[in-house]
């Protein structure tokens, strides 16, 4: 595949000012994209023919959120993000832990990923990509720019080191409703190894929300542990009464689609569609807006 000079030019832009948030070497930040610290040199002289495959390119455009200019989708700041966005400024400033539970589609995981390109020392964990215990431990290590090649013991100890010794991390565990049970006990240990000198956020939906309700009520060892870790009660933004919820999405849909659509006439009838219930009731999200969005201007 023949990647354009210009994807290339972005990728490496949103490389080198990513950099500025990263408080490990420059041997870490560069493992943490898979290349080596000599390449990262090259590319801070303003090179970029024949220094990294096309999948590589592409892999880091994907890191980045890279994208190409005719599916370009803009952040807004709504009450979900501002509420994301307050909470890990708090995990960091103090060194606490906090989880965000709250419905799907309301843009949870994109505040999770412009955080953590945003501010320093702010790293998130897709764990819908890492359930089992070796995946997650892994995954952690690589977003750290640690080694991922050795003993789980030796990996994990490198983990606890480095989040102890940079300045004011925060582990942002997205999707962590996906972690297998061995997974989940190890952010308990993380958590014992670097208490306040690291900030922990868990985000989930319901999938989180029952892992604590059935593992709290059976007892299962780790779950209560880790409630009270994590602040002992969930945040969460989308009311319960039906008239303020329908009323919150009308405000979120139409917040997003107001950065995203260029012609301001059509969005009241685009939030229309987007809120559509299906047969159950539930109100649609910004998966559907996005989509509504892409199929109007095909």
């Amino acid at each position: 595949m023949e990647l354009t000079a210009e994807y290339k030019q972005k990728v490496s832009a949103a490389l080198l000012q990513g950099r500025e948030n990263f408080g490990g070497s420059n041997q870490q930040y560069a493992k943490k994209f898979g290349f080596t610290a000599s390449v990262y040199s090259r590319l801070k002289k303003g090179e970029i023919d024949g220094l990294l495959g096309s999948s590589k390119w592409l892999s880091i455009g994907r890191a980045l959120n890279i994208q190409a200019k005719d599916q370009k989708w803009n952040l807004a700041r709504t009450k979900v993000f501002e509420a994301i966005e307050e909470d890990v400024i708090n995990c960091q400033k103090h060194g606490i832990s906090l989880m965000y539970v709250d419905e799907c589609e309301i843009g949870k995981s994109a505040a999770a990923k412009y955080l953590a390109q945003a501010m320093k020392n702010v790293f998130r964990i897709d764990c819908s990509q890492c359930k089992a215990k070796t995946q997650f431990i892994k995954a952690i290590a690589a977003e750290l720019g640690l080694e991922t090649v050795g003993r789980i013991a030796d990996i994990k100890a490198e983990i606890k080191y480095c989040i102890n010794i940079l300045h004011k991390p925060v582990l942002i565990f997205d999707e962590a409703g996906d972690l297998e049970y061995k997974a989940f006990l190890e952010i308990k240990e993380l958590w014992n190894a670097a208490e306040y000198n690291c900030g922990f956020y868990l985000i989930g939906a319901d999938g989180l929300r029952e892992k604590f309700k059935k593992g709290i009520a059976s007892k299962k060892v780790g779950f209560r542990e880790n409630f009270s870790r994590f602040g002992s009660r969930y945040m969460s933004t989308v009311p319960k009464q039906k008239e303020e919820k329908m009323a919150f999405y009308r405000k979120l849909v139409t917040d997003v689609l107001s950065v995203n659509v260029q012609d301001k006439s059509k969005i009241p009838q685009l939030v229309t569609k987007c809120l559509a219930s299906d047969l159950e009731g539930d109100i649609a999200g910004l998966r559907r807006a996005k989509y509504l969005v892409q199929l109007q201007s095909a």
